[in-house]
């Protein structure tokens, strides 16, 4: 079972984006994507709202979530949302451990 976190950064001024390219730019999006139990930590840029930068962020577990929680990259995301002043949202997802459904299968092309 994974777990799916989408964050929805919002701010001003391009802010929320600039967040994103230093979570990259610094390498804490790389030391992140390494921890133990990360399936997925990548960020998409809407384009119906130029102010708003996603993250899609992926966990094995709750378990991995927490340790994530607890790691020191949460400090220097903290610091990096105050810096740029950003707000959230946030939908969280649990995977179906049966997969897709065969009435949904038929629409996807692979």
């Amino acid at each position: 079972m994974s777990i799916t976190i989408n964050i929805y950064y919002s701010g001003e001024n391009g802010n929320a984006r600039k967040f994103a390219e230093e979570m990259e730019n610094s390498g804490t999006a790389e030391l992140i994507r390494g921890e133990d139990g990360n399936e997925k930590y990548e960020y998409f840029f809407p384009l119906r709202d130029c102010e708003t930068v996603l993250l899609i962020d992926r966990w094995r577990d709750q378990q991995s979530i927490d340790l994530h929680h607890s790691s020191p990259m949460m400090k220097t995301i903290i610091q990096l949302r105050e810096k740029y002043d950003l707000r959230m949202s946030v939908e969280r997802f649990v995977s179906d451990k049966d997969g897709i459904p065969d009435s949904d299968e038929k629409f996807i092309k692979r």
